[in-house]
């Protein structure tokens, strides 16, 4: 009985991460077709798939929220962008989600979502500008990080907000959240 309690839990954080994984994917496709609107920074995006990955920050393990990432960044590659859009988007979203993850770890108390995210918002387009300083053979690319980082920070702020909103009014949600914060032997799954 224990072994198939098991395995039904295994298959249902195994759909919650597929769920996510689409979700994502779908936001960042649908992001790809909305233009931006600061000609300063060519091809920048706000992040709006990031969304998914605080949210899995908070609801997943460490391990699962890795899996997560890697699944959305090749499915995203690989549906509709290109070898470099699959760097860019590998050195954003890694360092972004180690940064949210260390900032996570300072506890509720120090620092919430909305902190969490905007330190995403910004670490993602640090990742984006190394990536790009490397491919580029230069560090004066990072010369455009003072704009990306009020930007960043703006975008992270409203996924921050974004994510509180979905943790306080969509029931399933707060469920995982609540759970996840109560049972940290679970989390190594």
């Amino acid at each position: 009985m224990n072994n198939s309690f098991e395995q039904s839990n295994k298959t249902h954080r195994n759909i919650y991460i597929a769920l996510l994984v689409a979700q994502g994917v779908i936001i960042g496709i649908l992001e790809r077709m909305i233009p931006f609107p600061f000609a300063f920074a060519p091809g920048a995006k706000l992040g709006l798939a990031n969304l998914i990955t605080v949210v899995a920050l908070f609801t997943l393990s460490f391990r699962d929220v890795i899996t997560l990432t890697w699944l959305r960044l090749i499915l995203t590659a690989l549906i509709g962008g290109s070898m470099s859009t699959f760097l860019y988007s590998f050195g954003g979203a890694f360092l972004s989600l180690f940064s949210m993850m260390l900032v996570k770890l300072l506890g509720p108390k120090r620092v919430s979502i909305i902190g969490i995210s905007a330190t995403g918002g910004v670490m993602h387009n640090v990742g984006q500008l190394i990536v790009a300083s490397l491919i580029a053979q230069t560090w004066t690319v990072m010369l455009y990080l003072p704009a990306m980082s009020i930007i960043g920070i703006a975008a992270g702020v409203a996924l921050g907000i974004a994510a509180n909103y979905l943790f306080t009014h969509v029931t399933t949600l707060s469920y995982l959240k609540f759970h996840h914060e109560k049972h940290p032997s679970q989390k190594k799954e």
